[in-house]
């Protein structure tokens, strides 16, 4: 027990000095996300109908995710999630048991980003150590919530120049392929959001990583269907 704990504040410590969420800088929190020309809020009268539609969901993830409600598209109550959570931390951390208590119908689970960026003082094999608390982490959600979907989600991808600055995300194609392995193994839903990047270039804030409210709502039209 002891280990585990040193073990999780080891990570804790790291993923907020290295993870994705701030790019080797601090993580932006609820309050400071990417430059406010690019994250003003959209109006929540656009957002009336997604909030609806997703009334009976539940986000989880990182700061990625947590942009749902900090662009009020979904309200809080629909989000769970937070700058510099890996897989770990979440499952550690009390994640499961704030979805528990939201009782949601639809679980959708968007967990990775930082998880890719693990140094080697946690592990010299991120994607492997990452998916195996990933696969604890459905089962924890699986037994707390019985009735519930789940659905997850790949790390979504980077500018080329977010991918020069930080080389580790030359690694993200790889880990969703084993996102998907564990989906299919775990019984789970798996959406490639490929398709929004097609077409969409401009859906990036200026750190390359994080997203501008136009990739959000493209992100619930997509997944419309699996709360239905």
């Amino acid at each position: 027990m002891f280990k585990r704990i040193i073990s999780t504040l080891v990570v804790v410590t790291i993923v907020f000095t290295f993870g994705a969420c701030g790019n080797g800088e601090n993580p932006p929190s609820v309050t400071s996300q990417p430059p406010v020309n690019e994250t003003a809020p959209t109006e929540k009268s656009n957002n009336t109908d997604y909030k609806t539609i997703f009334q009976h969901s539940v986000f989880l993830g990182d700061s990625i995710t947590e942009a749902l409600s900090y662009h009020d598209i979904l309200d809080e109550l629909n989000v769970v999630a937070g700058a510099g959570t890996t897989t770990e931390l979440a499952l550690e951390g009390g994640d499961v048991d704030k979805l528990a208590e939201r009782n949601p119908q639809h679980v959708f689970i968007m967990l990775g980003s930082d998880d890719i960026l693990l140094p080697s003082q946690v592990t010299d094999n991120p994607k492997q150590y990452s998916l195996k608390f990933y696969a604890k982490l459905i089962d924890s959600i699986k037994e707390k919530l019985p009735k519930a979907s789940i659905t997850v989600l790949p790390v979504t991808p980077v500018t080329p120049e977010a991918e020069k600055v930080e080389p580790r995300y030359k690694n993200i194609n790889d880990y969703n392929q084993g996102l998907k392995e564990l989906a299919s193994k775990k019984q789970v839903g798996f959406v490639d959001l490929s398709s929004i990047f097609a077409d969409n270039p401009n859906l990036y804030s200026s750190d390359g990583v994080h997203f501008k409210p136009e990739f959000y709502t493209r992100m619930l039209d997509l997944l419309k269907d699996r709360v239905k």
